[in-house]
């Protein structure tokens, strides 16, 4: 690889407001089924591999960057990594994320109402306590949240809507990356300022869906540029009191010189929505008055963000180079818990600086070492109030007082450094070796009084109160994540590698802090992934494929017992097979797969209603799904495609004794650009009006519960450029 420098409510109404600016024994065991199961043979037909990777349509060099923080081909990366590109994205023209990374293998996301979701990144789709730390999901190579405080829908503070690019590395990260980065890395990038053309784009859909976007950039002078994009989107929603409200607006800005250039970004974003809740019943989703109605008109969401972050990067000489990057973040978002007795409501917010720094240095021809040090400090709180008193439940026997439940500061300090070695080997070989070592530190401060009591320090009566509080006090984790990779060029074009990684993930402030019933303090370890690869991919004439098998074991996965404690004893085992490829069948017509088989299991033993769940699936884990896309390129800028999205069935439980039968979804996408200067484009989502669930669930309270799919919609759009 060489170094390559290049606000008031009305609860039950809809939401109208304007627009506003060391790999263990069972990992072995399963790497032996893999080995044995992708031993085939492949011809030596040439040296080592250059970049040459085309994009399938636009035929463009395809870069990523959340490899190694430089641009990269991304068959120089071993392991596997996605970039959905520009052109992808604007014909897709999402109004959920979930819409376009659906395109990628091994990501399954299930959408919740108005921006939230739950993720899956070669993982069952995680709840609860230990979800939302499972992902490392960043902006322009930021994390979008700070270590230890994730939101499990924090993509909606991206700019996804305006992406140039969206990467996606699957398996845990690479040294470059920490805690977070067990399952998978989501990193979008936002519009370069290489272009000279601006856009202006309207669009409009069922439910009073509209939105407008726009992205244009000017020279400063004196080798300096800056370019802007904004988008405003509104939307009432399918279901009743469901409402959304999002602005978000991106700043670049660089300065070049002869030596070292600086780039600098800003994101800020504005969340307003109204959340619609589950459907309860077996089927629900089919009856189509029940699957529009909201059980919870009173929930909502609201959620701003800012990040600011400056990337320096200096060529030292020819061999060595520094880049230095300082951010600074901050989130604040109020959340009413409707899914919780007496539907608390949740206030928190995050301030960060941090700095990120990696050393290039080309050490010889065929050696390239990467290290550096990472660092952020992060201010925490969180409060959580009940406004009225809420009777609990015959098994907790307790009235739950109104008042003030949580009340906590934490500050937060990450220090990581890592190194990463790149050695091309013997013509054709490539070994790749790195380490990454992460210390953590949570000074947590409790503002209320400790223990299972109410704000007033009273007893909640027999059963005590459902929520806990620890005493003040200090936290520390320590991690190492090592990396091993080989990989073998067949040609120029083709390769296939062996990757061992380590992820992990320190527990999450939420899971430490916010206890309950007679939990006092908690014991967690920090979540362990290692994981065994297999892949081969490239381009053989027309065909652009990748094939990825993996093998990982889950060691101290955080969940909440059957006594509602936070504990960190789960073991889980996840298996299974990725393919992405892209085939031009001829100048006009190109198909694409992106396809998964996985098994997602418990590795431990655990009594549910009498059952052992030991080799069970994990809940909400489908055994199969992808989609298939057939696309035809009528004229120069113009393109139809129809797409097949296909989930499997799954479980809804951790016994396995409930199932979702899953589904099977068309859609068709249409952009036409009739001048260089206008285009319009449209899109059918669920052409054949398919009753489905966006997610299943089952409850002892309430049995089988459903997020009900959205029927047939129609999407309209113009745009016009400059």
């Amino acid at each position: 690889m060489n170094i390559n420098i290049s606000n008031t409510r009305n609860p039950g109404s809809r939401f109208h407001a304007p627009y506003e600016l060391a790999v263990s024994g069972r990992t072995l065991a399963l790497a032996i089924g893999l080995l044995a199961w992708s031993a085939q043979p492949l011809a030596n037909t040439g040296n080592t591999r250059q970049s040459v990777v085309q994009e399938q349509h636009q035929g463009l060099e395809q870069v990523v960057t959340s490899a190694t923080r430089l641009q990269s081909d991304p068959l120089d990366y071993i392991g596997s990594i996605s970039a959905l590109s520009e052109e992808a994205l604007a014909l897709v023209s999402h109004t959920h994320v979930q819409e376009s990374l659906l395109r990628v293998p091994g990501v399954n996301m299930n959408r919740g109402e108005g921006q939230e979701y739950l993720p899956a990144i070669r993982s069952p789709v995680l709840t609860g306590s230990g979800a939302c730390g499972g992902f490392l999901m960043a902006e322009d190579g930021i994390p979008l949240r700070a270590a230890g405080f994730c939101n499990i829908n924090e993509l909606f503070d991206a700019h996804t809507e305006m992406a140039q690019r969206i990467e996606v590395l699957r398996g845990p990260g690479t040294a470059l990356y920490g805690s977070n980065a067990l399952h998978g890395v989501i990193n979008v990038i936002t519009p370069d300022l290489s272009r000279d053309d601006s856009v202006l784009g309207l669009e409009a859909g069922p439910y009073d869906f509209g939105r407008i976007k726009l992205r244009t950039a000017t020279d400063l002078g004196q080798a300096s540029r800056l370019g802007v994009s904004l988008s405003l989107t509104h939307n009432d929603g399918y279901r009743d009191a469901s409402g959304v409200d999002q602005q978000k607006l991106s700043l670049r800005h660089r300065y070049e010189a002869e030596q070292w250039n600086l780039e600098s970004g800003l994101t800020a974003t504005n969340l307003e929505q109204e959340t619609a809740g589950y459907i309860s019943g077996l089927d629900a989703y089919k009856d189509s008055a029940l699957a529009r109605s909201n059980p919870n008109p009173e929930a909502y969401r609201d959620s701003q963000s800012l990040r600011l972050w400056s990337r320096l990067t200096y060529q030292l000489d020819e061999h060595r180079s520094l880049v230095v990057t300082p951010y600074a973040r901050h989130t604040d978002m109020d959340f009413l818990m409707h899914f919780l007795p007496g539907s608390p409501l949740e206030e928190n917010s995050q301030q960060s600086v941090g700095v990120q720094s990696a050393y290039y240095i080309a050490a010889a021809d065929d050696l390239n070492i990467i290290t550096g040090i990472d660092a952020e400090f992060t201010q925490g709180d969180l409060q959580q109030t009940q406004a009225e008193p809420t009777q609990g439940s015959a098994f907790l026997q307790a009235t739950i007082p109104s008042g003030k439940q949580y009340d906590y500061d934490v500050d937060a300090t990450m220090v990581a450094p890592f190194a990463q070695l790149d050695w091309s080997f013997a013509n054709a070989w490539m070994l790749s070796l790195g380490l990454r070592y992460e210390w953590m530190q949570y000074d947590y401060s409790n503002n209320m009084n400790s223990g299972r009591v109410s704000e007033d320090g009273s007893a909640c009566g027999f059963g005590g109160c459902r929520y806990s509080r620890p005493e003040s006090g200090t936290d520390s984790f320590r991690n190492w994540s090592p990396k091993l990779g080989l990989s073998y060029a067949f040609s120029d074009t083709q390769m296939a590698y062996m990757s061992l990684a380590r992820g992990f993930r320190a527990p999450q402030t939420s899971e430490l802090y916010r206890l309950q019933r007679s939990q006092q303090v908690t014991d967690l370890d920090s979540e362990q992934v290692d994981s065994l690869e297999l892949g081969i991919k490239g381009t053989i004439e027309s065909l652009q494929y990748a094939v990825a098998l993996y093998a990982m074991e889950k060691d101290n996965y955080i969940f909440r017992d059957a006594d509602f404690f936070n504990v960190s004893d789960g073991e889980t085992d996840h298996r299974g097979v990725e393919v992405e490829a892209n085939y031009r069948i001829n100048s006009a017509w190109d198909v694409g797969v992106s396809a998964s088989y996985s098994k997602h299991t418990y590795a431990y033993d655990e009594l549910l209603d009498g059952i052992n769940i030991r080799d069970n699936d994990v809940d909400t884990a489908p055994r199969h799904f992808g989609s298939a896309r057939l696309g035809w390129n009528f004229q120069p800028g113009s393109r139809v495609e129809l797409e097949w999205q296909h989930v499997g069935a799954y479980y809804l439980d951790a016994e396995n004794l409930h199932e979702y039968e899953g589904h099977d979804l068309l859609n068709m996408r249409v952009s036409w650009q009739p001048a260089s200067d206008w285009k319009v484009y449209a899109r059918a989502l669920n052409l054949t009006d398919r009753a489905y669930a966006e997610r299943a669930d089952y409850t002892t309270f309430t049995d089988e519960r459903y997020f009900p799919g959205t029927p047939r919609s129609f999407y309209a759009g113009v745009e016009f450029m400059w």
